[in-house]
C-alpha cells in the first residue's frame, strides 16, 4: 500500500510541476507583482479558456499532493 501511494505520489508531484510551467505568467516583475496582485485580489482578471483549465487542474492536483503526501506518511514502513 505504502508503494503504491508513493508511486501516485510521484506521479501527481512530477504533473504538477508541468502543469505549473505550462500556465502563462501574469506579471511583469517587481512591478507587476505588486499590481498585479490587488488586480487579482478585486477580481479584475478573469482566467479564461486554457488558463482557467490550468488553473483548475493546478488546484486538484495540488489537493491530491497532499492527500497522497497523507497517505504515504499514515500507511509509512
Amino acid at each position: 500500500m505504502h508503494t503504491l501511494f508513493l508511486t501516485l505520489l510521484i506521479i501527481d508531484a512530477v504533473a504538477l510541476i508541468i502543469v505549473v510551467l505550462l500556465q502563462s505568467s501574469k506579471s511583469a516583475g517587481l512591478s507587476g507583482a505588486i499590481s498585479g496582485g490587488a488586480e487579482q485580489l478585486f477580481g479584475k482578471q478573469k482566467a479564461r479558456g486554457m488558463d482557467l483549465v490550468l488553473h483548475r487542474i493546478t488546484i486538484v492536483l495540488a489537493v491530491l499532493f497532499f492527500i497522497f503526501a497523507l497517505a504515504v506518511s499514515i500507511f509509512g514502513e
